[in-house]
């Protein structure tokens, strides 16, 4: 698929980043150039080949599910202008 000056500079306006004619220009020939690499990824044939959820079998290792730090909320709360049942008080906004 081509590229053309004019496609990099509406691609352009529609993610709403300036770009000047000069920078376009260079623009046309790398998205060219990475959509010429998709093309030919998708030539490759991938049949009766299953996805990879990781390029790597590898298993991540996981840390025991443990309590490791004690609740400080009372704490927390003594400096609080107003709490409730564990719960901070705060002024009503949307009515």
């Amino acid at each position: 698929m081509a590229i053309e000056h004019a496609d990099v500079l509406r691609a352009a306006h529609l993610a709403r980043v300036g770009l000047s004619d000069d920078e376009a220009t260079g623009y046309v020939d790398d998205l060219s150039r990475i959509l010429e690499m998709v093309d030919q990824l998708q030539a490759v044939d991938t049949q009766g080949i299953s996805p990879l959820a990781h390029p790597l079998d590898a298993t991540q290792r996981l840390r025991p599910d443990e309590v490791t730090e004690h609740s400080q909320r009372e704490r927390f709360q003594a400096c609080a202008p107003a709490t409730e049942d564990g719960l901070y008080l705060v002024p009503r906004v949307v009515e």
